[in-house]
């Protein structure tokens, strides 16, 4: 339960840094208090004569801040924080306020002292003892928090971690008028950035480079309008509270950024994530998942609350289901993806939403996935699926007692003289077949179904002369083939790039030279995208 502190509530100084021509203030205070953590909340009043435009503040505080909206923390070192503006609310009219909000641990917080070294700016400190009430100075959308968000809540914080909605907004459709159908439109081809977000170990420990304005910008000018970003975020989270790391949540908004800057469509998920979601889809985990699952996405939809509707959120990436019980464990998961998402508030109430069919394969989903989540908003949400048909050629690296690889696809490809790794099935008709399940089953309901990853593995270690020519214009035709027939069954296709260029990888690009690297798979990608 949180405790209230109203009456114990803590006021100090902060230091706010604006030019000296004005005159402001900062307060904070400390809102509630549930002993393994609290939420604060800071007030900046412009007590001058002008317009204040742009505004940070300074403290120092003993505390890790794990949540933070209306502002943003530019700077941490040790126990001294800086947080600026966050974009929308820089602009203080003389006698006017802006508040920011965060939670931080531990709790049972008590006051610091106050380093004041701005350029200017009133100050003055006080502390009270009054009720609640003497915190209404701050913005309506803050100060509804304290009365809306209860640790004890069973609805919205599960049996396992803190709840960490503390910061409903109410719903702002501001840059969101696009429904999923309306968005499904603007989408002509899709790209992830694989093996960076999610690596395991760090960005850059799968051998990507950082990702970086300049390669998102590289991907916009190459032709793509809209980007996955496969995340991992179980290992930047504490295991026994599933707060995650503040500076993760950061880097993710960051790349986000950079894809909305672009002006490019922009998903992110939670990936393969060590498999503790789609590993586990069974009874056994599934009320345990399902408080992670709330838990994870309460953070990640706040601090990315603010993008417009170019962004959208993903529940999962290939979970794991063989059964109908499976199945209802899964659309469980996706149901607390759902509700944690739109209990945020602000434009997550009407942000586009994508969930994964059970190991994203088709006939499974076709099979399997009767029934879409409960929203509470019409429209906006669509379905995933994932295409590496035949895997023989998509990604198998060696031949199996029970079947070759296949080095050659489509029509007009096949080898006549390495037989052995010919197609035996899963071509042109095959695919046709697949998709129109998709587009019975979803798209003509008005579900749109996002084709989140294909590609076929370049095998450049394996072959040479005109066996790798060939395989290579296969390549090219499948990955044109994809891409045309998903557009004409009315699926958004999302090529899979693991930035790799040698053997067995999928790479377009030169993510180290932030070139393109192979010419051939983009333009057979464009191609397909402009038929």
């Amino acid at each position: 339960m949180f405790r209230s502190i109203s009456k114990y509530l803590l006021m100090w100084l902060l230091c706010l840094c604006v030019p000296s021509a004005f005159a402001a203030q900062a307060t904070m205070n400390i809102v509630n208090d549930w002993g393994q953590g609290f939420q604060g909340e800071v007030v900046v009043v412009n007590d001058g004569s002008t317009a204040i435009s742009g505004w940070s503040v300074e403290f120092d505080m003993a505390v890790d801040i794990n949540n933070l909206w209306n502002g943003v923390i530019v700077s941490h070192v040790g126990d001294h924080y800086v947080v600026e503006d966050a974009g929308y609310n820089e602009s203080i009219q003389p006698g006017g306020q802006v508040s920011f909000g965060f939670t931080a641990i531990p709790g049972n917080a008590s006051p610091v002292p106050v380093i004041v070294n701005g350029d200017g700016g009133s100050s003055s400190s006080s502390s009270s003892s009054s009720s609640s009430s003497s915190s209404s100075s701050s913005s309506s959308s803050s100060s509804s928090s304290s009365s809306s968000s209860s640790s004890s809540s069973s609805s919205s914080s599960g049996g396992r971690f803190p709840n960490y909605n503390i910061n409903p907004l109410p719903a702002d459709m501001t840059g969101m008028s696009s429904s999923a159908l309306d968005i499904a439109d603007n989408i002509t081809l899709g790209f992830n950035i694989g093996n960076s977000l999610e690596a395991t170990g760090g960005e850059t420990a799968w051998g990507n480079p950082v990702i970086t304005a300049e390669f998102v910008g590289l991907v916009k000018q190459s032709g793509f309008n809209a980007i996955r970003l496969p995340v991992s975020w179980n290992q930047y989270a504490d295991q026994a509270t599933a707060e995650i790391d503040l500076s993760w949540l950061a880097r993710v908004r960051d790349v986000v950024q950079y894809c909305v800057d672009n002006d490019l469509y922009v998903i992110v998920n939670i990936h393969w994530d060590g498999g503790w979601l789609e590993n586990n889809v069974t009874p056994e985990r599934q009320a345990e998942n399902n408080d992670k699952q709330r838990a994870y996405w309460q953070q990640i939809a706040t601090y990315l609350r603010d993008f417009d509707e170019h962004l959208m959120f993903a529940s999962a990436n290939e979970p794991n289901v063989d059964s109908a019980e499976q199945m209802s464990v899964l659309l469980s998961y996706h149901q607390t993806f759902v509700d944690a998402v739109r209990e945020t508030g602000g434009k997550n109430a009407y942000r586009v939403l994508v969930v994964q069919g059970p190991n994203t394969d088709i006939t499974r989903t076709n099979e399997l996935m009767t029934e879409m989540p409960v929203d509470t908003v019409s429209n906006r949400m669509m379905a995933e699926i994932h295409y590496y048909t035949p895997w023989q050629f998509a990604g198998m690296t060696e031949d199996a007692s029970w079947g070759n690889q296949f080095f050659y696809w489509g029509a007009g490809n096949h080898s006549t003289t390495d037989t052995a790794h010919n197609p035996t099935w899963g071509e042109e008709n095959d695919l046709n077949a697949l998709f129109s399940l998709m587009k019975t089953q979803f798209i003509d309901n008005g579900i749109p179904v996002v084709l989140g990853e294909f590609s076929a593995m370049r095998r450049t270690g394996q072959l040479s002369g005109d066996d790798l020519a060939l395989h290579l214009e296969s390549r090219a035709y499948y990955h044109r083939f994809v891409t045309q027939q998903a557009r004409a069954y009315g699926m958004l296709p999302f090529y899979w790039d693991n930035g790799g260029t040698g053997n067995f990888a999928s790479g377009i690009f030169d993510r180290p030279a932030n070139t393109v690297f192979d010419q051939q798979t983009l333009d057979a990608l464009m191609q397909g995208a402009s038929n």
